[in-house]
């Protein structure tokens, strides 16, 4: 599943197009590195995102289409900040 849409579907960023312009700013990291958009996210991918001061470190349990509100956050594990680096 492309990056901006994980990221829609799992809740962390509420609109794909806002997901997308935050790939497009560099504000999202998987793995340490940039990624664009069109990235394919898979299990075990720790993504990062920056917003402004605040910044959101998960690692990625599975990549699903559909999920419903109350099962969009078993989709990732936040992690704690001396795991974020």
């Amino acid at each position: 599943m492309r990056l901006d849409k994980y990221l829609k579907v799992s809740r962390l960023i509420k609109r794909r197009t806002v997901a997308n312009e935050a790939c497009d700013n560099q504000r999202v990291t998987v793995n340490g590195r940039v990624q664009r958009a069109s990235y394919e996210v898979k299990p075990g991918d720790r993504i990062t995102v920056r917003f402004g001061e605040r910044t959101v470190a998960v690692e990625v349990l599975s990549v699903q289409d559909n999920v419903g509100k109350a099962d969009a956050a078993a989709l990732y594990r936040e992690l704690p900040p001396d795991e974020q680096g």
